[in-house]
């Protein structure tokens, strides 16, 4: 497996010596910057990329989900297509794991989630910001059999910059219906993929040397995931995707901050 091509270095850098090897990746996560979840992204397996098979997805899913005894969230391209098709395999091989599989959006909800229920696996229910949609899907996943405590909702985030507004509004919404109007549809975890948005963005990407005015790229890139992640977090996510250590400890000490007695 070689390492991300469209990762700039700041995100790179922490994980030196790992990159080809998805299952040690995950362990350095854990071992070395305390992860509580780890998130394999299967982007070679996208039909406009590598268009890796099925089986090989499979075998590092496996290989990552025997060496952690973290959860484990698995996130398909968003081809509905190749994700059934990757899907159905991961799912069968790692009965019982209790993977996070997702993005499930309405296009493939009943294959992926026949698949989730059939050995035993979340889903994550995902809609493009839009409140409705999300409730939708939901009923949806509930009808086809999916158990409430199996279902985590994406509601789509983007980092600050790029609409964040749009994206902690809906999610603040859901969470008011969920509590104020007891809207059992909404009662779900939220996942935010915040570190997959921050880091491609233009802006962590330009060098100091590019433009100077832009300060140190590093900082710039983990004060980014760090504030974006804050913004999804008082709005009432429940589980955020992050990549830099750096950006991770500033949550983890704001977390501590505003929870001490």
């Amino acid at each position: 497996t070689p390492p991300p091509e469209e990762w700039p270095e700041a995100a790179l850098e922490p994980f030196a010596g790992v990159t080809d090897d998805p299952a040690a990746w995950a362990k350095k996560c854990i071992a070395d910057y305390g992860a509580e979840m780890i998130c394999l992204q299967l982007v070679s397996t996208d039909p406009n990329g590598l268009d890796r098979s099925a089986d090989e997805a499979t075998e590092v899913v496996k290989k990552v989900a025997d060496a952690i005894d973290v959860p484990l969230i698995v996130w398909g391209t968003a081809n509905h297509d190749k994700d059934v098709a990757v899907f159905r395999k991961v799912t069968e091989v790692c009965h019982g794991k209790n993977l996070i599989i997702g993005p499930v959006e309405e296009g493939d909800h009943k294959q992926l989630g026949a698949a989730a229920i059939g050995y035993q696996h979340t889903v994550i229910s995902s809609t493009p910001i839009d409140i409705n949609l999300a409730k939708q899907l939901n009923i949806l996943l509930g009808n086809l059999g999916v158990p409430d405590e199996l279902i985590v909702i994406d509601p789509t985030v983007s980092c600050i910059g790029y609409g964040i507004e749009y994206a902690y509004s809906i999610m603040e919404r859901m969470r008011m219906a969920a509590l104020t109007q007891q809207d059992d549809k909404l009662q779900f975890p939220i996942v935010g993929n915040i570190a997959r948005e921050v880091w491609k963005s233009r802006e962590v990407k330009i060098s100091e040397k590019e433009d100077p005015k832009m300060g140190d790229a590093k900082k710039r890139g983990i004060l980014l995931e760090a504030m974006s992640a804050m913004c999804l977090l008082l709005a009432g996510a429940d589980v955020l995707i992050m990549r830099h250590p750096e950006a991770i400890k500033l949550i983890k000490d704001m977390l501590a901050e505003l929870t001490a007695a």
